[in-house]
């Protein structure tokens, strides 16, 4: 009985409330939300309405939580199980947007029925947009991260290889084998290469005439690289001071790739070699490989005589030096914001 007359009293006031007053709906649902979930909306409304709310359970069982808040965090009505809520009046003291949120933490879905209605204070709000619209806000922020940075850098021509091998002929009385291996590590941090190989004393002619040419000419990197000399211009820049030469005593070359090569070559079978030539002389830049050891197969195939050689192997080595220095790193995030277009 006390219930009932309660309804009546509610009815009566709500009815006194709006007594010559527009009731203007807002927003009218039937939801159904899952099990362990939520459903969030949004309404917009004017200063000095009256919100009427109203929720139904429309089978009858509890629904764990229900929300109103004013954005953005102020809470305005919040009811624990519940099964139908019947015209609560929220007064809006200033314009904004409303947030409702209804929270099932059964195993079982509910159903929910909810009706949001308003009451304007004049008529200039009559009309009042209460729809929420939304907009993506970028936010950027920087944080300090300190990094190392490449400050100068030197390059240092350095001289790895330095024989003059004799290999005997491929009928040597001595029993010598006419093939041999020069073998030499590659620096750190090598960025090119050179080698030089001549044979006899036409090799050695070619060498010296190459030196001459070399300091005959006007460097322009002279002062930017020490040890500057023609093998040191053939491995930066590509640029050759050395002539091919005519003579009577040649040598075949190979590089090998590998220590299994090594073992072919020096029995006889076939090899994977990345440059060979059979040569008087030879000079050439190298841009692979930059590290590791190097093997070079060399074979006399004169009959008779032996042959002496030269060989000059130059390495340009990059010699980076780092400092460390503070950067601010950027990083733009997005969020959605609501606004009402009134």
């Amino acid at each position: 009985m006390v219930k009932k007359y309660f309804s009546i009293i509610i009815f009566i006031l709500i009815s006194n409330l709006s007594l010559g007053q527009d009731i203007i709906d807002v927003s009218e649902s039937t939801i159904k939300i899952s099990s362990f979930d939520e459903h969030i909306f949004y309404c917009g409304f004017a200063e000095g309405d009256k919100m009427i709310f109203n929720f139904e359970e429309l089978n009858g069982k509890e629904l764990k939580e229900i929300e109103i808040i004013e954005m953005p965090t102020s809470s305005k009505f919040t009811d624990y199980k519940s099964v139908k809520i019947s015209e609560k009046v929220i007064n809006i003291q200033k314009k904004g947007i409303y947030k409702f949120r209804f929270y099932n933490s059964s195993l079982a879905k509910r159903i929910c029925k909810i009706r949001i209605q308003r009451i304007a204070a004049s008529d200039l709000t009559k009309k009042f947009d209460t729809n929420v619209y939304w907009k993506t806000i970028s936010d950027t922020t920087y944080t300090p991260k300190v990094e190392r940075y490449i400050d100068r850098s030197e390059k240092i021509a350095n001289e790895i290889y330095n024989a003059n091998p004799q290999i005997s002929s491929s009928n040597a009385l001595n029993g010598n084998r006419n093939r041999q291996i020069v073998e030499f590590d590659l620096p750190s941090n090598t960025i090119a290469w050179s080698f030089y190989i001549g044979t006899g004393s036409a090799g050695k002619s070619a060498f010296d005439s190459a030196k001459s040419k070399f300091s005959e000419s006007v460097q322009s990197d002279v002062s930017a690289l020490a040890t500057y000399n023609p093998m040191a211009a053939l491995a930066l820049t590509g640029v050759s001071y050395f002539s091919k030469t005519q003579g009577e005593d040649n040598v075949k070359y190979w590089f090998l790739s590998d220590q299994n090569s090594v073992t072919l070559f020096n029995t006889g079978q076939q090899f994977y070699t990345y440059k060979s030539g059979d040569v008087i002389t030879e000079a050439s830049q190298m841009k692979t490989p930059l590290n590791g050891r190097v093997y070079l197969a060399l074979l006399n195939d004169n009959t008779f005589e032996p042959i002496s050689l030269m060989i000059r192997v130059t390495a340009i080595q990059q010699i980076d030096h780092w400092k460390e220095r503070t950067v601010q790193l950027m990083k733009v995030s997005e969020r959605q914001e609501p606004y009402l277009m009134n």
